[in-house]
């Protein structure tokens, strides 16, 4: 059995992410013998693996969300607390967080909040949640339209990250999940190489296998110097994010990682027409992109440009900021007035138009 170990040392915390095949039964039960847990998963997952689930939980309290990203909000976020209070739970309980990153981020939330904080374990089912979203603290909900406006730097004690539940996600979540990885090879020049060498790959189980630690290594090291984005380190994970939430607000017919890619591709038009990425570059993750998503010429653009205002990354009320791909892993902060950034996306929209 091979299973790897990516160790993540912060001032809050120190975590461990164990990856491979297997992890799930091999470590599992050792992790939670003799604990008061508390099971957060959703319907989705429930319905895919309730005898996995009760043969490994048992009874133990659980709260099962409705799938999907409409239930990161505020009344979700006080139900679980509502019933983790029902199931008794003390100060030296551990919440299990079994499910995609919506599950992860409220999960994460309410361990935060309950008692002040409780131990929670990481076990994401889908593939975005297993190359980013459950590795690195950040928890959240939806509050007003706006993502992950309510949140908190949380770290888990651990993170469980098996393959096997790859084999049962449909083709929009390895989408969702390549979406990040294509990002992360904008920020590290050998998973770069590797999205290169294997890019007739990218949709494989046994490629995918191979790629989530190697972002998951990127990640731990990039929290452990910048826990809570005080450096500038950490923001530059929100590469393809600015754009790509706005999207997603506006929107909303795709999932996350998706409009992860459709933001990079639109944020490389600002990058190359500022002079900060070569268009031979910016060619070479377009490529990517393209080979796992058709990005759509929006007639409406200037309306999504709108919700980036509310970007967390923005210092002032009328700039957009930006982490864009420089050269091969290194990336450029961009900051731009607000209508100057319309401009560039409804350029590029316009752009995409004139080439189909």
């Amino acid at each position: 059995m091979d299973i790897k170990t990516v160790n993540i040392n912060t001032p809050s915390m120190q975590s461990i992410v164990y990856c491979g095949d297997g992890a799930f039964s091999a470590l599992v039960p050792d992790l939670i013998a003799g604990k008061d847990v508390f099971l957060v998963t959703d319907s989705n997952v429930y319905r895919l693996y309730s005898q996995l689930i009760n043969d490994t939980f048992g009874g133990c309290p659980a709260y099962i969300l409705p799938a999907g990203e409409k239930s990161k909000n505020e009344r979700q976020l006080l139900s679980i607390l509502k019933a983790m209070v029902a199931a008794g739970l003390r100060r030296n309980s551990v919440v299990i967080a079994l499910g995609g990153g919506v599950v992860g981020d409220i999960s994460g939330l309410a361990a935060s909040l309950y008692m002040r904080g409780i131990g929670i374990i990481q076990i994401p089912t889908t593939l975005l949640s297993q190359v980013d979203s459950s590795v690195g603290g950040k928890t959240a909900i939806d509050l007003c339209g706006v993502k992950n406006i309510i949140g908190a730097f949380y770290q888990p004690q651990n993170v469980i990250v098996d393959p096997m539940f790859l084999s049962t996600l449909p083709a929009r979540e390895i989408r969702c999940g390549l979406g990040e990885i294509i990002k992360t090879g904008c920020l590290n020049g050998d998973i770069y190489d590797k999205l290169q060498a294997n890019s007739l790959r990218l949709k494989d189980l046994s490629f995918l296998k191979e790629i989530t630690y190697d972002c998951i290594k990127h990640k731990a090291y990039v929290v452990e110097n910048d826990e809570k984005e005080t450096t500038g380190l950490r923001a530059t994970l929100n590469l393809g994010h600015t754009t790509g939430h706005a999207f997603e607000l506006y929107y909303k017919r795709k999932s996350h990682g998706e409009f992860v890619l459709i933001g990079m591709y639109y944020e490389l038009y600002i990058a190359v027409k500022s002079g900060i990425c070569t268009d031979e570059y910016a060619k070479s993750i377009i490529k990517l992109i393209k080979k796992v998503i058709s990005v759509p010429s929006y007639g409406d653009a200037e309306k999504a440009c709108l919700l980036s205002k509310y970007d967390k990354k923005n210092r002032k009320a009328a700039e957009i900021s930006m982490v864009v791909p420089e050269s091969k892993g290194k990336t450029a902060t961009v900051r731009l007035p607000s209508e100057q950034y319309s401009a560039y996306i409804v350029g590029c929209a316009q752009s995409l138009r004139s080439k189909k």
